[in-house]
């Protein structure tokens, strides 16, 4: 067991935050769909980072640069509602958690862990997910909307400690972007990246900025 798989294991958590999209859940694809669908509409060609660069901002911030961006007529509540409805049909059908990582949750549950869920995606999508039952799984959740700014600041993680009830120090945020990273890392928090099955992760960034990492949820056995 690597040291990493040592400072994971339950008993030496105080608290964890966990991402979502990416982190627990394979979701590159299905989002990856929700791009080609919004832009395909539109005839726009998104630029080659477009995603990575949506991923820190969440659904209002990430509308409003999609809109300046691409020089858009269209409200932030519009794009908002389509990107809404569009993933909340596919996130319904077809998300699980990665392999591994409802064992690992469950284990934390088991050591009396608290457990915190922070996402820029919305509530109305992930808590309409037939596979996985966020409600059951993370003590409290915090999703975008509910901070005033996205992933590159340290707002959501600040929250995320503050309804668990625990200091910063105490709490270990699992991610699988940088910039949150960075930002969990300003707050005061330990910090652990997730590769994700995302081909276009960028992985040695990420492993440079994070304490702790995770090649596969099923290291943590």
């Amino acid at each position: 067991m690597d040291t990493s798989s040592l400072a994971l294991q339950p008993h030496n958590v105080g608290a964890a935050i966990f991402d979502f999209d990416g982190t627990l859940a394979d979701t590159a694809a299905l989002w990856h769909e929700v791009d080609w669908n919004f832009f395909n509409k539109r005839g726009i060609v998104p630029e080659p980072h477009y995603a990575q660069r949506l991923a820190a901002l969440g659904f209002v911030e990430g509308a409003r640069y999609t809109i300046e961006t691409y020089g858009l007529d269209e409200s932030v509540e519009d794009v908002c509602a389509e990107w809404t409805e569009t993933s909340e049909h596919l996130y319904k059908e077809s998300v699980t958690l990665r392999p591994g990582a409802l064992e690992y949750l469950r284990r934390l549950a088991e050591h009396g862990v608290p457990c915190a869920l922070a996402t820029t995606n919305s509530a109305s999508v992930l808590e309409s997910m037939r596979h996985v039952d966020v409600r059951g799984l993370f003590g409290e959740r915090v999703y975008g909307s509910e901070v005033s700014r996205g992933k590159d600041h340290p707002d959501i993680y600040l929250e995320a400690a503050r309804r668990l009830g625990v200091p910063p120090e105490s709490c270990t945020v699992f991610e699988d972007i940088t910039p949150a990273l960075h930002a969990a890392h300003r707050a005061g928090m330990t910090t652990c990246g997730v590769r994700s099955g995302d081909a276009n992760q960028p992985v040695e960034s990420l492993r440079a900025a994070a304490d702790l990492w995770i090649e596969d949820w099923r290291d943590l056995r």
